[in-house]
């Protein structure tokens, strides 16, 4: 398991302890889909690192409704849990997998004792430097693009047949279920793609690609 690690976080081979002192807290543990692991307003109590599946990182509002900052995909790293261990501080969002996956999760003083480690310290560093880039963008969408195109903007880019819900684009982009349906029912008239139960057809994606350009 340390090599699977190793290979994914090159950064953990020279911190200090190591994988292998670290014994049970190192062993990877299987959550399945939709499981929370951990929660907006709560004490980090560990620090993930992902071997296999996805984690969707989100704030949630007072409505109800949830607005996806990112995602964490085997090989990167918590931007939340990290500033929330730094801080000491309560997290500002929540993490649910988005799929059956495969993580560690490292104890808050192991992660303080590894930044002690330059190679590890500036692998984190370099994520806050990443993360602030697409968070950076997130905002300009939220505060600059209107939602149809940023509903244009999300279908892009997941090939021609998409396989998700009108309540999982809404999470993302942060706004209500009626509102994509609305908007996805208007795509659908302009001849830009056909629905169907949890499933969207894209007929042109070039059209999308100029609503989501601001054409």
């Amino acid at each position: 398991m340390s090599t699977a690690i190793l290979n994914l976080y090159p950064a953990l081979a020279h911190v200090s302890p190591t994988l292998a002192a670290l014994g049970p807290e190192a062993q990877s543990m299987t959550v399945p889909d939709h499981t929370e692991l951990f929660s907006e307003g709560q004490p980090c109590q560990g620090f993930p690192l992902v071997l296999r599946g996805e984690v969707r990182v989100a704030r949630r509002a007072n409505d109800g409704r949830h607005l996806e900052l990112y995602r964490v995909v085997p090989g990167e790293l918590c931007l939340v849990s990290s500033a929330a261990l730094f801080r000491s501080q309560a997290l500002s969002a929540h993490g649910v997998s988005t799929k059956e996956s495969e993580l560690v999760m490292v104890s808050p003083a192991t992660f303080n004792l590894w930044l002690d480690t330059p190679a590890f310290r500036n692998f984190v560093l370099g994520l806050f430097a990443e993360r602030m880039a697409d968070l950076t963008s997130l905002i300009d969408a939220v505060a600059f693009q209107k939602l149809d195109q940023r509903l244009a903007n999300a279908l892009l880019g997941r090939g021609q047949d998409l396989h998700l819900s009108h309540q999982t684009l809404a999470d993302e982009l942060g706004t209500v279920r009626e509102m994509v349906t609305r908007l996805l029912r208007r795509f659908e008239r302009e001849g830009w793609l056909r629905l169907g139960r949890e499933h969207i057809h894209i007929l042109s994606s070039q059209a999308l690609r100029a609503l989501a350009g601001g054409g």
